[in-house]
């Protein structure tokens, strides 16, 4: 599976993006698809992942109710909106994918190169 992230940027505090993955490789409705980051200095951590027919989600607390993971199996894309942004939203976001039938926050066997994501205050 190849996945390749897209959408990052500079935006100011409050400011909003959307974040896509394209994949490839794999039959995509099979896969669960999540998005991680990885801020400055700090471990990756998760951010939300979605089934593959798009019925269960995940979602750390940090972004509920700013960010929201959807997925359109016809075009092989996974996206994350993210708005009300915070600084401390600035990290690479990674998106993922796993043969799992749920969307853990583990398991991941597939990994895109990242996108970065700057928040400016």
């Amino acid at each position: 599976v190849q996945l390749q992230a897209s959408g990052g940027g500079l935006v100011q505090a409050g400011g909003s993006l959307r974040l896509s993955c394209a994949a490839s490789g794999r039959t995509f409705s099979t896969l669960t698809m999540g998005w991680f980051r990885q801020a400055p200095g700090k471990e990756r951590e998760f951010v939300s992942a979605l089934s593959g027919s798009g019925g269960s989600t995940n979602v750390a607390d940090f972004v509920k109710g700013r960010f929201t993971i959807s997925r359109d199996n016809a075009k092989n894309t996974v996206y994350l909106q993210m708005n009300s942004l915070k600084p401390e939203d600035t990290a690479v976001y990674y998106c993922a994918a796993s043969p799992k039938r749920l969307p853990y926050a583990y398991g991941y066997d597939y990994w895109g190169q990242g996108t970065l994501v700057t928040v400016s205050s």
